[in-house]
């Protein structure tokens, strides 16, 4: 098994000096227990309960005050927990209202015990049950599928992962990492995937584990489901999302139906709460904050792209192109930046914000807004050197700064640029495959000011 950035991240939570139980969300599949269990490794005592199994159930529903309820974990697994730096994971706590609110008491009298809940669907489940998490008691982290840092360590790819972390990468490694970021793009970040890849590589014998995935998600309907209707239209979206992922969708016609707006919007946003696809809405605002519009059309973002891939036909593409915009509308390369931007943040849920401007006369759209400081540097993503980059032009216009950055396929580079209305400011090009890195790259950009 593979590293994953998360157990990083659990560490610094778990080195605090009064922590809370943690809460790790994710889709199902996404590698959550996998990590939880590496990371154990790392304390003297570990205990695992699964909520799915009737026996770790009943713990909990006893209802036992907290001190009671740990010698009966102790009891009921055979492991000593009077000593030494001990974990609890609680996997599948969606499943016991009376597991969720003990939580509060771990962290009010037992806080030298490191708790870490996690599940699946747990927004869905914990508002069906009426049950919300003991606010101010817990913490939260966010997993998603491998970032391409992720992968290039799954893959053993240590001097790529050496490139990567040169700020700037070399010119030398450009290809390298290029062709790489072309395969992760291709098969995706599902840890069974990678896995599996990585040990054959052979994009062929990956067609059992999308399908696979994507039957369990199907198969999670009725877990969803309030009705048979509902469960209609859960199938319908779970289905139809990879198609549409990666563009601006209506809510009314979802997938080339006849389902109402209010049906559609309400099931994408269960499916959102399930963490499988965001609704990504834009902005008009230049400065911070950028408060998203609600009103208007949102930006699908399916879970992962290599499944998109699969449930779209597009595998084959890959190997006619060797540019992420030369196929399927350049809808891939928004898609797999979009993906590497949300899970390279592991401690927020917060969604990506992209920037329109619609009059009467003409429409401009900017593709991403990175917050940098006090200001917000618009991202393009379009293919090669060339392209009027018009909106980015309207978007420089109205800011008060002089900073742009476009991902592309090409090298990295830096611009001056005058737009038509005389402003002069500087344009930072990136290869795709810094994508994850946008961070570290306006740091460079604005504090350095290269000029490469």
């Amino acid at each position: 098994m593979f590293q994953r950035t998360i157990i990083a991240e659990l560490r610094l939570w778990a080195n605090q000096k009064k922590h809370k139980p943690l809460i790790l969300c994710g889709a199902r599949q996404v590698g959550k227990t996998v990590a939880v269990n590496m990371f154990a490794e790392e304390f003297d005592r570990y205990i695992y309960l699964d909520l799915q199994k009737e026996d770790d159930l009943n713990i909990f529903r006893q209802q036992l005050p907290v001190r009671q309820l740990i010698q009966m974990i102790a009891l009921k697994k055979g492991v000593d927990l009077s000593s030494g730096k001990r974990l609890i994971f609680i996997d599948e706590i969606q499943n016991s209202p009376e597991a969720t609110g003990m939580l509060r008491y771990f962290y009010e009298e037992l806080p030298e015990t490191h708790v870490i809940a996690a599940g699946s669907l747990l927004e869905i489940m914990m508002e069906r049950k009426r049950v919300s998490f003991p606010v101010g008691r817990v913490e939260y982290r966010y997993m998603y599928p491998l970032t391409f840092r992720e992968f290039l360590n799954a893959m053993d790819k240590q001097a790529a992962l050496n490139y990567l972390n040169t700020v700037p990468v070399p010119q030398l490694a450009h290809e390298t990492l290029l062709g790489l970021f072309h395969t992760f793009t291709l098969i995706g970040g599902m840890p069974e995937v990678v896995q599996k890849y990585s040990e054959i590589q052979n994009v062929l014998t990956l067609k059992p584990i999308y399908e696979g995935l994507i039957t369990t998600y199907l198969n999670d309907v009725a877990r969803y489901a309030r009705s048979v209707t509902t469960a209609g239209l859960l199938r319908h979206a779970i289905e139809s999302a990879p198609l549409e992922a990666g563009k601006r969708i209506k809510f009314q016609g979802f997938g080339n139906s006849d389902y109402r707006s209010r049906e559609m919007s309400e099931v994408l946003k269960t499916l959102e709460r399930a963490m499988l696809l965001k609704l990504l809405y834009p902005t008009t605002s230049v400065q911070i904050p950028a408060l998203p519009n609600l009103k208007k059309s949102p930006r699908l973002q399916f879970l992962d792209t290599g499944l998109l891939n699969y449930r779209a036909g597009l595998q084959v593409s890959f190997f006619e192109h060797d540019n992420l915009h030369s196929f399927y509308r350049g809808k891939i390369a928004k898609h797999i930046v979009y993906q590497e931007i949300i899970a390279s943040d592991c401690l927020t849920d917060r969604k990506p914000v992209f920037w329109t401007r619609e009059t009467k006369q003409s429409n401009a759209e900017v593709d991403y807004l990175l917050p940098y400081r006090d200001i917000l540097i618009p991202v393009e993503i379009k293919a090669g050197k060339s392209g009027a980059l018009r909106s980015l032009h309207q978007f420089m216009d109205r800011a008060e700064h002089p900073w742009a950055i476009r991902l592309y396929s090409d090298e990295i580079s830096v611009d001056r640029v005058k737009t038509s209305k005389g402003k002069f400011f500087h344009l930072l090009n990136l290869p795709y495959y810094l994508a994850g890195e946008l961070n570290a790259y306006a740091e460079w950009f604005v504090n350095e000011k290269p000029s490469i």
